[in-house]
């Protein structure tokens, strides 16, 4: 800013700029507070049906978050216009005091033009009028006066060109909406920024040559800084792609020679942590830097990145920095399709992720896998970001991903210091897979339950489809993982385990047989067995409490049909693994408090009813042990007489006034619990 622009600057139109945009934050948050409660409110409690469960309901909440982000934005930009205000009018008064104390001293302030000044005598001794003496001055005074205006103005630019460049990159972070960035002054903003671009440039620069207290500052800067978007996208377009790859890659590799990695091996797994949250929040960005960001990256995926004791591929570089934080579903989807697509040209990409002479020892430092496989960290990061995990799941162009990666391929031990874990990238796999098929995130306990829609339906009956081919040799894995789906999915699989037959013109219908088998699988597993039967038990409760069809005997030949579904699953599962029988050892009843978030909420009395129906059933999971029982009763359903006693008492409950005893209720559900297990049966046999 020149002498001129700030001496005599007119900060009126400023100021009614701050001023407008104080009023639209008082009117967006009313409008946002109204969005919120009042139109999210009713659609929330509303009993949406067909496209408006999906399509009405998703507008309706999106729209609402806009008018949220609207305001935040708002606020934002009237604080910063507030701050920069505030310190323009401050720099202008204290340039022009500078300016009137300097006339005591007989000098002064004249611009020269193009943004320069000079200081110079006002008025000169040969000229002033006779007996009126001139003020002397030194020329260290004219000096200071400099050194003091120049101050002034250096300050007032930085003022005005920082508060443009965050007002700019703001604003242009969502072209096409609002950014929910959130900054209280113009400080603050411009502060990130320096910040981002400083730590950025430490990297390019030093890499792992970066001394144990620089290290220890950076990884508190970045956690600092993990919800600050103008940080995060100007940290990531400095460091750029490359500069990233080029940077972990240094760093994972101890053969250099630095000591950085020895020195603090014990806090590089939050530092990647920190990082992972970083860059997540860039790519919330859509401007324009970020766009060609993602883009760059998706493409040096497949290219190799040289170190001086290896090289490995930029896939597994950055695929370890995607384990953390909330990334862009685009990115995710653009970045994964390419992974997919790489791995397919590769054939056998275990070789090549194990390649290198020697391999990179690790590259993740946040678990137990060493990072090779970069579909680990990338299942992660779709885990984080269900949204993006069901389009993930449900792409079929230009590759079927979800036949990719539940069924064709190839895997390999990531972590070989331990020989009795399991594989790392179906682990993670299966909770990505939980995160497409419910739209929940299974890595966060306190994720809520969000309405199901038809990509997760979607979901649920490709993953039947492909899993179920796998047979015996089904991930053990997911086998979890799928229980949890299958419990968030309760309505229709209780509804087809009880089906009587198929039915082409029933939507709620899965494939049975694929049904059945995955349950068959599931039931190798003594927790995920618990889970989906839990699960069920309390689909059957409030089936008897909140349906009601016409004749409500249904809903109590249901609950026996989809009981005898169930038996019949976990006796395909006890004949595949009789020869090790070892979670039969013992019931390890503890709740599954691991599928809570999976399994349907029910009403208080219905509860009650799930909980007795939930004891009983203990109790005969543990007679079955006790007993060592492995076989079936054909004749009778011994194993779950407890539990079908129990239920048949609670549909007495629900439905007053019916005309069955105890013991011809009884009898019923018996014959419904036989009859589903015939048909269960059936479908094995024909599989």
């Amino acid at each position: 800013m020149d002498l001129d622009a700030l001496r005599f600057a007119d900060f009126s139109k400023l100021a009614t700029a701050v001023s407008d945009w104080s009023a639209m934050v008082t009117k967006l948050r009313t409008l946002a507070e109204d969005a919120h409660g009042d139109l999210g409110g009713k659609a929330a409690k509303a009993n949406w049906a067909g496209v408006n469960a999906t399509v009405t309901r998703e507008f309706i909440g999106k729209t609402a978050k806009e008018f949220g982000d609207a305001a935040t934005e708002a606020d934002s930009i009237r604080n910063i216009l507030s701050d920069t205000h505030g310190e323009l009018v401050g720099y202008k008064a204290e340039l022009n005091t500078a300016i009137e104390q300097a006339l005591a001293r007989n000098l002064t302030v004249v611009s020269t033009g193009n943004g320069g000044f000079t200081v110079t005598m006002n008025i000169h001794p040969d000229r002033a009028a006779k007996g009126h003496p001139v003020p002397e001055h030194t020329e260290a005074d004219a000096i200071s006066l400099r050194d003091q205006v120049q101050g002034i103005l250096q300050r007032a630019t930085e003022s005005d060109t920082t508060a443009a460049q965050a007002l700019t990159m703001l604003v242009r972070q969502n072209p096409y909406g609002f950014s929910d960035a959130s900054y209280y002054n113009r400080d603050v903003a411009a502060a990130a920024i320096k910040d981002a671009e400083r730590i950025a440039n430490l990297l390019k620069t030093k890499g792992d040559d970066l001394t144990p207290e620089e290290f220890d500052q950076l990884n508190k800067d970045l956690a600092a800084h993990k919800d600050d978007r103008l940080f995060q996208e100007e940290f990531a377009t400095t460091l750029g792609p490359r500069g990233l790859l080029d940077f972990w890659a240094d760093l994972s590799d101890p053969s250099d020679g630095g000591t950085l990695q020895r020195a603090r091996l014990d806090q590089l797994g939050d530092f990647q942590k920190n990082l992972s949250f970083t860059l997540a929040g860039a790519t919330q960005s859509d401007s324009p830097a970020m766009r060609s960001w993602e883009d760059e990256m998706v493409r040096l995926g497949d290219q190799t990145v040289q170190t001086r004791g290896t090289r490995v591929y930029g896939f597994q570089l950055m695929s370890n920095l995607m384990r953390n934080g909330d990334w862009d579903n685009r990115f995710l989807n653009d970045y994964g399709n390419a992974l997919v697509a790489t791995e397919k040209k590769m054939k056998m990409p275990d070789h090549y992720w194990n390649g290198g002479v020697p391999p990179m020892p690790k590259m993740n430092f946040t678990g137990e896998d060493f990072g090779r496989d970069p579909m680990t960290g990338f299942m992660t990061g779709l885990a984080n970001s269900p949204d993006a995990a069901t389009e993930f799941f449900n792409t079929t162009q230009p590759t079927d991903n979800a036949q990719y990666v539940l069924k064709d391929r190839p895997v390999f031990d990531d972590t070989p210091l331990n020989s009795h874990d399991g594989n790392s990238s179906r682990e993670a796999t299966g909770n990505a897979l939980v995160a497409a098929a419910t739209g929940q995130n299974p890595l966060d306990p306190n994720a809520p339950q969000v309405d199901l829609s038809p990509d997760h339906r979607k979901v649920l009956d490709r993953s039947l489809n492909y899993l179920s081919q796998a047979g015996n040799d089904f991930p053990p894995e997911m086998r979890d993982d799928m229980a949890k789906v299958l419990s968030r999915h309760s309505d229709v699989v209780h509804h087809s385990a009880s089906a009587m037959s198929d039915d082409p013109n029933d939507p709620r219908l899965v494939n049975r047989k694929d049904l059945l088998e995955v349950s068959k699988q599931i039931s190798r597993d003594q927790t995920s067995y618990g889970m989906l039967n839990e699960a069920m038990n309390t689909e059957i409760i409030k089936d008897i409490y909140a349906d009601h069809p016409k004749d409500p005997n249904e809903t109590l030949q249901d609950g026996g049909r989809t009981i005898g579904f169930l038996e019949e699953a976990r006796y395909q599962a006890l004949k595949t693994d009789k020869e090790d029988p070892s979670w039969n050892a013992k019931w390890l009843y503890h709740g599954f408090g691991a599928a809570a978030n999976f399994i349907p909420v029910v009403g208080d009395v219905a509860q009650r009813g799930v909980d007795a129906l939930a004891y009983q059933w203990q109790l005969d999971e543990q007679a079955r042990i006790d007993a060592g029982i492995q076989d079936q009763n054909r004749e009778t359903f011994l194993h779950r007489e407890n539990q079908l006693k129990s239920l048949s008492e609670e549909w007495a409950k629900a439905n007053p006034g019916n005309t069955y005893t105890p013991r011809t209720l009884e009898q019923e559900i018996n014959s419904a619990a036989l009859t589903g297990n015939d048909r269960a049966k059936g479908l094995a046999g024909a599989k």
